[in-house]
C-alpha cells in the first residue's frame, strides 16, 4: 500500500513539474511577443521597416501559441508600420484583422486603439470616416478613463480640424492633448503637440511663434531619434522660411529634411520636399531650376494620382468590408448570446433531469429494499404459519387422544358407577334391614353387629376394588 502511495506521489510531482515548466515556456513566449510588439511600436517614427519586421516575428510566435491578444496587437503594429511606409491597403487590412481578434476576446482598450489608427489612416482621404472612427475610439477611451488614448485622440481630432482649415478648433484640441501628455510625462507625444501647434501658428501667419515651436520640436525630435518627426517638422520650417524670404535657412532645412525622409523611405515626404523645393526656386525667381523640379513633380504626380485613386477605391472597399465585419460581429455576438442562453437552458434541463433520475433511482432502490424486506417478512410469516399449523395439528392429535381417553374413562366410570351401585346396594340394603330388625328387637344385638360388620367389610372391599379399577384399568382388563 505504501509503495503505491509513493508511486502516486511521484506521478503527481512529475505532472506538477511538467505543468510548471510548460507554463513557464508559454509565459516566456507571450512575453517575447509583447516585447517584440512594443519594440515595433516604439520604432514606428524612427524606422517603420523595423516596426514591420518586429511585428511579423511577434505574429509568427503568437500564432504558434494561439495567443489572440498577441496576434491582434501584432496586426495592429503591422498596420502602423505600413501606415508610416505609405502602404494604406496593407495597413487597413492589418487594422481590420486586429479588430477581429480584439473583438473575439472583448479587449476594449485595444479595440479603441485600432479605431484610432483607422481614423488616422482615413485622415487625408475621408474626413467623415476618419472622425467616425476617432469618435468610436473616444467613447471607449472615456469609458475606460484611458488618459493616454484620450490625449492621442484629441491630437488626431485636431489634425482633422487643421485639414478642414478650422485652425482655432485644432489649436484647442492640441492644447487639451498637451495638458494630458504633460501630466503623463509622455515626451514623445509632447513633441508632436509642439510641432502641430507650430503648424497652426504658421497657418495663422504668426511666424515668430511658429518658428519658436517648430525649432523646439526639431531639437527634441533629434534628441529622441524621431526621424519621421524631424522630416515632417523641417517641411513646415522650410515653408516658413520661404514665406519670409529666408532662402539660405530654407535650403538647409530642406536638405536636412530630405535626408531624414530618405532614411525612413517615406515617399510622400520625399514628394512634398520636391514640391517645397519648387516653391523655393520659384519664389526666388530661379525659374529654370523651378521648371525642372516641376517637371519631375508632374511625372511623379501622375503616378501618385493613380496610386491615390486606387488607394481611395481600396479604402472604400475596405470600409465596406469593415462594415460587413461589424455586422457579422454583431450577428455572431447575438448568435453567441442565443447559444449561451440555449446552453444554460439545456444545462438546467439536464440538471433537473439528473435530479429526477437520481430521485427515481433512489425511489426504485427504496422500493426494492422495501420489497425485499416484505418478501423476508412474508417468508417469516409463512414459516411461522407452518409452525403454527404443525403445532395445531399436534394439539389436535393430543386433543383427539385425550378425548378418546376421556371417552374411554367416562365409559368405564359409568360402568364402574353402575357396577358399584349394584355391588354396594346389596350390603347397604342388608344394613338397613338389620337396623330395622334391631329396632323391632327381632334379632340379637351381637349377631346384628356381626352381620353389620360383615356388610361394612363387604362395602369396603367393593370400594377398594372399584378404586383399583379406576386407577389401574389395565389390571382390571386383564
Amino acid at each position: 500500500m505504501i509503495r503505491w502511495l509513493l508511486f502516486l506521489a511521484l506521478i503527481c510531482l512529475s505532472i506538477s513539474s511538467y505543468a510548471k515548466n510548460a507554463y513557464g515556456v508559454v509565459s516566456q513566449d507571450t512575453n517575447e511577443v509583447n516585447k517584440l510588439n512594443k519594440q515595433g511600436y516604439d520604432s514606428r517614427l524612427t524606422d517603420p521597416e523595423q516596426t514591420i519586421g518586429n511585428a511579423e516575428r511577434a505574429l509568427s510566435i503568437a500564432r504558434k501559441l494561439g495567443y489572440k491578444k498577441g496576434i491582434g496587437e501584432s496586426h495592429r503594429v503591422l498596420g502602423l508600420g505600413y501606415y508610416y511606409t505609405n502602404e494604406p491597403e496593407k495597413s487597413i487590412d492589418n487594422y481590420l484583422t486586429a479588430l477581429t481578434f480584439f473583438e473575439q476576446i472583448n479587449d476594449l482598450r485595444s479595440i479603441a486603439k485600432v479605431y484610432n489608427n483607422i481614423g488616422n489612416l482615413y485622415r487625408d482621404n475621408d474626413y467623415q470616416e476618419s472622425l467616425k472612427n476617432l469618435k468610436k475610439s473616444l467613447v471607449i477611451a472615456q469609458r475606460l478613463d484611458d488618459k493616454q488614448l484620450i490625449a492621442s485622440l484629441y491630437l488626431n481630432m485636431g489634425n482633422i480640424s487643421y485639414r478642414q482649415k478650422r485652425f482655432n478648433e485644432a489649436l484647442d484640441y492640441y492644447n487639451k492633448s498637451d495638458v494630458i501628455f504633460t501630466g503623463l510625462g509622455d515626451s514623445i507625444n509632447l513633441i508632436t503637440c509642439v510641432q502641430n501647434k507650430g503648424v497652426i501658428y504658421f497657418n495663422l501667419k504668426q511666424f515668430d511663434k511658429a518658428q519658436e515651436l517648430l525649432l523646439q520640436a526639431n531639437r527634441a525630435a533629434k534628441a529622441n531619434d524621431l526621424n519621421q518627426t524631424v522630416a515632417s517638422v523641417n517641411l513646415t520650417l522650410a515653408s516658413l522660411y520661404i514665406a519670409q524670404n529666408k532662402f539660405t535657412e530654407a535650403e538647409n532645412v530642406v536638405a536636412e529634411g530630405q535626408t531624414y525622409a530618405g532614411l525612413i523611405k517615406d515617399k510622400k515626404l520625399i514628394y512634398d520636399y520636391q514640391y517645397t523645393t519648387y516653391q523655393m526656386e520659384y519664389k526666388r525667381k530661379n525659374y529654370e531650376q523651378a521648371l525642372q523640379v516641376l517637371q519631375e513633380i508632374y511625372r511623379q504626380d501622375s503616378i501618385i494620382h493613380k496610386t491615390t485613386e486606387s488607394t481611395k477605391i481600396n479604402l472604400m472597399a475596405k470600409n465596406f468590408e469593415q462594415a460587413a465585419l461589424e455586422r457579422n460581429s454583431a450577428f455572431l455576438k447575438a448568435k453567441q448570446e442565443t447559444d449561451r442562453v440555449k446552453f444554460f437552458g439545456v444545462t438546467t434541463v439536464a440538471g433537473l433531469l439528473m435530479v429526477v433520475i437520481v430521485l427515481l433511482v433512489g425511489n426504485v432502490k427504496r422500493k426494492a429494499k422495501t420489497n425485499s424486506q416484505l418478501t423476508e417478512l412474508n417468508a417469516e410469516v409463512s414459516r411461522q404459519k407452518d409452525n403454527l399449523d404443525r403445532i395445531n395439528h399436534h394439539l389436535e392429535e393430543i386433543i383427539d387422544e385425550r378425548t378418546k381417553d376421556l371417552q374411554v374413562k367416562n365409559r368405564k366410570l359409568s360402568e364402574y358407577s353402575s357396577y358399584l351401585s349394584h355391588q354396594i346396594r346389596g350390603p347397604i340394603a342388608t344394613l338397613k334391614g338389620l337396623m330395622n330388625l334391631e329396632k323391632e328387637g327381632l334379632v340379637d344385638q351381637n349377631e346384628c353387629i356381626n352381620m353389620m360388620d360383615k356388610c361394612v367389610t363387604d362395602i369396603d372391599s367393593k370400594i377398594i376394588e372399584m378404586s383399583d379399577m379406576l386407577h389401574n384399568p389395565a389390571r382390571t382388563d386383564s
